[in-house]
């Protein structure tokens, strides 16, 4: 399934946010993305419908099973693909903004070769 580069990006946001701070606000994810509160409550309500998400009555956000294997892929995508450019000599703060521009469009066989390639060389 194909969803959009922005829903991805709250995906892993999410993510993220969970795995640093173990809860998740609207608010939250507002401040890590630079959007507004609006966007992420537009956003969030979107998510609870089509499943990405649940919102318990204290405003706590989590990913269901299905936000969560996609925020997941994202974010192997993110590391794995600044750790090649890090290999490569990019300096780390560049690496990871590239990374973030590519994790959404490189196909699944190119970077699966590519995981294969950086497994291989003992760069991850």
């Amino acid at each position: 399934m194909k969803i959009k580069e922005s829903a991805e990006n709250y995906l892993e946001a999410i993510l993220m946010l969970k795995q640093k701070n173990g809860n998740v606000r609207s608010i939250d994810i507002a401040r890590e993305l630079s959007f507004t509160k609006a966007s992420v409550s537009v956003a969030m309500k979107s998510f609870r419908e089509e499943g990405y998400i649940t919102v318990d009555e204290d405003g706590l956000i989590s990913l269901t099973d299905k936000g969560l294997d996609i925020a997941s892929r994202i974010y192997e995508r993110h590391e794995i693909i600044a750790k090649a450019l890090m290999a490569l000599g990019v300096d780390e703060k560049t690496a990871y903004e590239d990374s973030c521009k590519i994790e959404h469009d490189i196909s699944c066989e190119s970077f699966d070769a590519l995981k294969h390639h950086l497994h291989e060389k003992g760069i991850i």
